[in-house]
């Protein structure tokens, strides 16, 4: 059963930071591009971050650039999304997205968000 959990969401302040995972079970998450997504309340939802199978290409949105980090760790089959210097337009729902193909077919998958909110 394939399965992405996102945690490590909550509230900070402004400036702050806050660190999420997302634990991937049942695929070959190795062979999977993995991205953050948002959506805050009343907006579509956004790519944040991008990275590639191996690590060897990241990308990130304009908004989050140079604030955002996105990583993984293959081993523990792992994404992460550091933020930091957090705003309060950063308050949304992040989601975690996983995105290859087995047998030839696309594979697809989210997590199911977990709530990052930014006050004072």
């Amino acid at each position: 059963q394939v399965q992405l959990v996102e945690s490590g969401g909550g509230l900070a302040q402004p400036g702050g930071s806050l660190r999420l995972s997302c634990a991937a079970s049942g695929f070959s998450f190795s062979r999977y591009t993995m991205r953050w997504y948002r959506q805050a309340p009343g907006k579509e939802r956004e790519l944040v971050a991008t990275i590639t199978s191996s690590g060897g290409s990241i990308d990130y949105a304009d908004s989050v650039k140079g604030r955002f980090t996105i990583s993984r760790d293959n081993a523990k089959n792992t994404a992460y999304l550091q933020m930091n210097s957090l705003k309060p337009d950063d308050t949304a729902v992040y989601y975690c997205n996983a995105f290859g193909y087995s047998f030839a077919v696309a594979r697809d998958y989210w997590g199911q968000g977990t709530q990052v909110t930014v006050s004072s």
